[in-house]
């Protein structure tokens, strides 16, 4: 398979996934809001990504006996197959009078659109050549951010036009029709086994941590997001909070925002091409300073309105750019016949920080105000690039592919 279907794949299959997750994750806070919800409510309504974190204990399971690509192709179809289907029972339901059930079922949504993330995870990592890695990781990057501009951004302003129901069934069919760049996935001849790899098993999970630096490399998951993640959760709140109605919003951040996230995760994997990990990634950290500065004094200040598009845009375009370095580190990191598994682990560390700060963001801002969020992000920020040196490290515990050989 050449770059270019290997790219086209991966912008599709993490469009796929992304489309329905993030208009979940967007419109049920905005509802929220605008039906008086405390903003800690809000910040636990975020809890419905928990599959996303737990979603290693199961990432063994995907990689077991996945020694060609085709099996990892099956796991994806079915995954996004069951995916729809939950989708379109959603539609089913009321979000008024009903909303107990439509939570339950979006979990069942997100058990299965993590599982089809393991798959793509591991299939982008056996496609992509260590060259190919930070272009693939900016694809990878602008699928989810482009689903994002359609789940939170178009299709939370279609909401308010066609309803809940018919919603449902437009999600579902993004669903089925991003999955379709599938079939240039050839199937291939079955490798033999290699005797230095052994078969998978629940505790390779524990074993990856016991690889050099892995410590420093775990502080540096944890931390690397933590100055933006509480903004990014409570700016739609706060743009509520600003007088901004659902369509505003949908626009603001869900397409001017996340269409500068995409561009940023574009130019991000050639910046990464270029200077190498360490230095893209202290620059990416530096720039993560941006955004918290902006709103920190823009809380403060009688600023004119149309300046939070210049906030709304650093904060996407900060956060695009981390997710591609991450990404990309990640990749470099994982043992062979373990791909889904080790790369699944690492961005669940991210994902973890991400959800603890994110439910404590709606706490913390409730007590201490919009300005006091943005000036501990800032903190954050600030402590993540003072300790970048030493908490980054290359970690190469894969044995190289044959790509071409499979592809």
């Amino acid at each position: 398979m050449n770059s270019i279907r290997k790219y086209s794949l991966l912008l599709s299959l993490y469009l796929a996934q992304s489309i329905p997750m993030s208009f979940f994750s967007t419109v049920l806070p905005v509802i929220m809001r605008m039906e008086k919800y405390s903003l800690e409510s809000i910040g636990y309504i975020q809890l419905i990504k928990l599959p996303w974190i737990l979603k290693f204990l199961w990432a063994p399971m995907v990689d077991r006996n996945g020694t060609t690509n085709q099996h990892f192709k099956k796991w994806i179809i079915a995954s996004e197959l069951f995916y729809a289907v939950v989708i379109i029972s959603i539609g089913f339901f009321n979000l008024s009078t009903e909303f107990s059930t439509i939570v339950v079922l979006m979990i069942i949504a997100f058990v299965a659109s993590a599982t089809q993330d393991i798959a793509s995870d591991a299939l982008a990592i056996r496609l992509l050549k260590k060259e190919e890695r930070s272009l693939g990781n900016s694809m990878q990057s602008a699928g989810s951010f482009l689903g994002t501009l359609c789940g939170s951004g178009v299709l939370l302003v279609l909401y308010s036009l066609v309803g809940w129901t018919n919603i449902m069934f437009l999600l579902a069919g993004f669903v089925l029709l991003a999955i379709m760049p599938l079939l240039w996935v050839k199937k291939q001849q079955k490798p033999a086994p290699s005797e230095k790899v052994k078969p998978i098993t629940f505790l390779d999970i524990f074993r990856f941590f016991s690889q050099k630096g892995m410590g420093r490399r775990i502080i540096l998951l944890v931390l690397f997001y933590s100055g933006l993640i509480g903004a990014l959760t409570m700016l739609k709140p706060y743009m509520v909070d600003l007088g901004y109605s659902i369509k505003e919003i949908g626009f603001m951040s869900g397409i001017f925002g996340t269409a500068c996230g995409a561009l940023s995760a574009l130019g991000a994997g050639f910046i990464l091409k270029k200077t190498g990990n360490k230095k893209g990634g202290r620059y990416f950290a530096t720039f993560n300073l941006v955004p918290m500065l902006f709103f920190l004094w823009y809380s403060t200040t009688a600023a004119a309105g149309w300046m939070i598009y210049v906030g709304i845009a650093l904060l996407w375009s900060a956060y695009a750019m981390s997710s591609v370095f991450i990404y990309t580190i990640s990749m470099n990191a994982v043992r062979q016949g373990r791909e889904g598994t080790d790369f699944t682990i690492q961005i669940v560390l991210t994902h973890l920080s991400s959800l603890i700060i994110a439910v404590m963001s709606g706490k913390i801002t409730d007590i201490i105000g919009y300005t006091g969020l943005f000036a501990g992000e800032l903190m954050l920020g600030i402590l993540v690039l003072v300790l970048f040196g030493f908490l980054f490290h290359e970690i190469t515990g894969r044995q190289e592919h044959e790509t071409e050989q499979e592809n």
